[in-house]
């Protein structure tokens, strides 16, 4: 959770469960609000990314993952996308290599722009989530309703519970919410109960988490094969891919600095983008069309027939989709990094799986998705609960609280994939 929201939930004063009632209401209806709004925003980027890279290059008869079709439709993308940044009111919000999960209030005239430019990125294929510009868009929108419609509410109480309703409705659950706002408050002095101080956005997580599972009927189960009892064998193997898969995330948290001041010298969003989106199309060239998009839905082909690719073909995609997060990440593209980084951690650990047939590959997923957002996000709860998810497996979780040790030390202190306004690392 946002430091900002840490701090407003950590001088809350201890609150008895009367006092608590009235925030039921509107946590409910931020986190129905919340979860529509991403609904729709990925419906609609859904449909125009049908339009784009289906019914356009057959219609054209251009191949639908043609080289040729994926360098025009990402370098279109950024051009697109720079529209919106340069000319819509707001900009379409701050440099997103600047923001990270704790989204800063936004003036209203800056969310249809944001809104925009994400759907178009969502679209045309840039290696990035929606996760931080809806929390941001959401963050926004909260506190603008909530301050004039409920005013005896306290004003920081609205971006608490926009956060957490969008982190609850992002992964269909509000577990994720809990962990996110549970790691947010560590170390700082609670008044009142640590229950107290997150029953709102809790409620609000578990409304919009609720909402989404009726509307959408996410699933994150992977369905890869069945893991069974544990041994020694595989306590090595989750130590050794959880811990090279967090060096791999390392070595894009290191360059970004580095890559984002390289387009940042380009100095206009219709130079840095289009570029950005040239250099996405080259890396897509040569991952192929699996390292488009955000990756959930790549994932899961991935995972359908884990013995389809060899390793060099997953290294491949590995490298190539942590090359085209960094890119899109540093160019301006409005998104966030987890999804993205969640695929470069399958293809991680299926590589692991096809080097060395003893890793399992339900194993060396989770393993590898674990240390890849451990060195991408540095939110550790997090980390743990994406890997779980994916293979659905309590012997599995076991190993991977025990591998995220080592792998957390390899990140602890070290730079984040993040940078100040100015461009220097962020830690």
């Amino acid at each position: 959770m946002a430091q900002d929201t840490a701090q407003q939930a950590s001088t809350a004063p201890a609150t008895p469960a009367l006092a608590l009632l009235p925030l039921i209401l509107p946590a409910f209806v931020v986190g129905v609000g919340a979860s529509l709004l991403l609904l729709g925003v990925s419906a609609a980027a859904e449909e125009l990314q049908h339009v784009l890279w289906r019914n356009l290059p057959d219609a054209l008869g251009v191949g639908r993952y043609s080289v040729l079709w994926m360098l025009v439709m990402l370098t279109a993308t950024g051009v697109a996308v720079g529209l919106v940044v340069w000319k819509v009111p707001g900009h379409a919000g701050p440099d997103p290599a600047t923001t990270g999960l704790d989204a800063p209030v936004l003036p209203p005239a800056v969310l249809p722009g944001l809104l925009l430019a994400t759907a178009l990125m969502l679209a045309g294929g840039p290696s990035l989530g929606p996760e931080n510009p809806i929390i941001a868009v959401n963050v926004g929108l909260a506190f603008w309703l909530g301050c004039r419609l409920a005013p005896r509410l306290p004003r920081g109480l609205w971006p608490v519970l926009a956060e957490a309703a969008t982190i609850g409705a992002l992964f269909g659950t509000p577990v994720a919410a809990a962990l996110v706002i549970s790691e947010a408050l560590a170390g700082r002095q609670l008044r009142g109960a640590l229950w107290d101080n997150v029953f709102g956005p809790l409620a609000a997580a578990a409304a919009a988490a609720l909402t989404t599972t009726l509307v959408a009927h996410p699933t994150f189960d992977l369905g890869l094969p069945a893991f069974g009892q544990p041994d020694w064998g595989d306590l090595l193997a989750v130590l050794v891919v959880a811990s090279a898969a967090a060096l791999l995330g390392m070595v894009a948290v290191l360059a970004f600095p580095y890559v984002h001041g390289a387009f940042a010298r380009l100095r206009h969003p219709m130079v840095a983008l289009p570029v950005g989106g040239l250099v996405l199309g080259l890396l897509a060239a040569v991952g192929g069309h699996l390292t488009l998009f955000k990756g959930l839905d790549e994932i899961g082909e991935l995972a359908a027939d884990p013995a389809g690719w060899s390793a060099g073909e997953y290294a491949t995609m590995t490298v190539v989709k942590l090359a085209a997060l960094l890119v899109a990440a540093s160019c301006g593209f409005r998104g966030g990094r987890i999804f993205p980084a969640v695929f470069v951690g399958v293809a991680f650990g299926l590589c692991a799986h096809a080097l060395v047939d003893a890793v399992h590959p339900s194993l060396g997923v989770a393993a590898g998705v674990l240390g890849m957002l451990l060195a991408v996000t540095r939110q550790a709860w997090v980390s743990l609960f994406v890997a779980a998810l994916l293979v659905a497996s309590p012997a599995i979780l076991a190993l991977l609280c025990i591998a995220s040790l080592p792998a957390w030390l390899l990140v602890t202190g070290r730079p984040q994939m993040q940078v100040h306004e100015d461009g220097t690392p962020f830690r």
